[in-house]
């Protein structure tokens, strides 16, 4: 299993468009790829079923059919992503808790400022048993 997470810049690009379309509200989705290698090459976008500038929660709707989704593909669940609204890019007390999946990487974009590119909004971690570090997150 990878200790880095790689992406296109045009999923990425993808992910930054989706958090601020959906914004005051949190945006969350799921990345497909080779888990092995730490790439994720597509992004499945979801409801906020929490609709909530503060937290989310994968709409469990969106969940099983993603998830089938990416099983069908023959691919990974690579990473978990989700915006912050007015934070740092940083798993919130309420991220480290509720991360359930200690495989897939956590993805977080901050939203605080509007003018930055999503190379210095986009962070990633990985989250298990409640303790999060930094992973090296490369776009490109």
């Amino acid at each position: 299993m990878s200790d880095r997470l790689a992406m296109s810049a045009a999923l990425a690009d993808d992910l930054v468009a989706h958090a601020r379309a959906e914004m005051p509200s949190e945006a969350c989705g799921l990345l497909s790829g080779d888990l092995a290698t730490g790439t994720a090459t597509a992004y499945h976008p979801a409801r906020n079923a929490d609709t909530s500038p503060s937290v989310y929660t994968v709409h469990p709707d969106d969940l099983v059919r993603i998830i089938f989704d990416i099983e069908d593909a023959q691919r990974d669940l690579v990473a978990i992503f989700h915006s912050h609204t007015h934070t740092p890019a940083v798993p919130s007390p309420t991220d480290r808790r509720w991360a359930h999946y200690p495989d897939a990487f956590y993805l977080i974009v901050t939203l605080a400022d509007p003018d930055s590119r999503p190379a210095e909004s986009l962070r990633a971690w990985r989250i298990r048993d409640g303790e999060s570090s930094e992973v090296p997150l490369r776009i490109g």
